[in-house]
C-alpha cells in the first residue's frame, strides 16, 4: 500500500469498440460502473481512442488505473496487470493500434510536465480478433471482464481504495446506443452485412450479394 492513499483516483478503459476486441478497455469501464459502487474521489471514462485529450484528465489524477486490449503474444483471452514503468515501456515496444501510441504519448507528455501519476496501473486482455468493424468482443475476451474487474478492485484496495457492490453514475462513459449490449445485439447477420459498401447506393455491392 502506498504511503499515503490517492486522493483522486481516475479508472480508464481505452479502445475503440468498432474493432471487435479493442473494445476490451471500454467495456471494463462500463460494466465496473454497473457493478461497482465507487467513492466520490473515484473517476470512470471511457478514453476510447482520444489521445492526447486525455492529458488534462491524467494531470488531475494522483493515480491511473487502465483497461485495454494488449498484444502480450501470450494466449488469446489472457489477463496481464502492469505497474508504474513498465506500462509506457511496454506500450511503447508492442504496439497493437493507434490508440495506443497516441496513449504512450499521453502517458509521455505527462511524465515531460511533471504531472503524471504517482501510481499507474494497467490491466489488459490478449486479444483474440481485431479486424472485424463492427465486430463485438468474441467469448474468451467478453469472458475476462468479470476477473478484470476483480484484478481492479484488488488494485484499489493496495491504495486504499474501498469497492462496495452497486452502481456508479459517470457522465464519462459512451452514449447508450453504443454500450454493448445494444451495439452487440443490433449488429446484423453475417448474411444481412455488407461489407463492401450499402447495397441500397452502391451497385456493385448489390450484385456482390446477388
Amino acid at each position: 500500500m502506498p504511503a499515503t492513499a490517492p486522493e483522486r483516483v481516475l479508472i480508464l478503459g481505452i479502445g475503440n469498440v468498432l474493432w471487435a476486441d479493442e473494445g476490451f478497455g471500454v467495456r471494463c469501464v462500463e460494466a465496473m460502473a454497473s457493478r461497482c459502487a465507487l467513492p466520490s474521489n473515484v473517476r470512470l471514462m471511457d478514453g476510447g481512442t482520444q489521445g492526447l485529450y486525455l492529458l488534462p484528465f491524467l494531470e488531475e489524477a494522483d493515480a491511473l488505473l487502465v483497461f485495454d486490449a494488449i498484444d502480450f503474444g501470450l494466449e488469446p483471452g489472457t489477463l496481464k496487470v502492469l505497474r508504474d514503468d513498465d506500462v509506457p515501456s511496454f506500450m511503447g515496444a508492442k504496439k497493437m493500434s493507434l490508440h495506443q501510441t497516441g496513449f504512450q504519448d499521453v502517458l509521455a507528455t505527462a511524465e515531460l510536465l511533471d504531472r503524471a501519476p504517482r501510481l499507474l496501473t494497467l490491466i489488459g486482455c490478449q486479444p483474440v480478433e481485431l479486424e472485424d468493424y463492427g465486430g463485438g468482443l468474441r467469448p474468451s475476451v467478453a469472458a475476462q471482464i468479470a476477473p478484470a474487474i476483480a484484478l481492479a478492485i484488488e488494485e484499489l484496495a493496495t491504495w486504499g481504495i474501498g469497492v462496495n457492490p452497486g452502481q456508479t453514475a459517470s457522465e464519462d462513459l459512451a452514449d447508450s446506443s453504443i454500450r454493448r449490449d445494444v451495439y452487440e445485439g443490433g449488429r446484423p447477420s453475417a448474411d444481412d452485412a455488407c461489407r463492401t459498401g450499402d447495397h441500397r447506393f452502391f451497385p456493385t455491392a448489390a450484385k456482390v450479394r446477388a
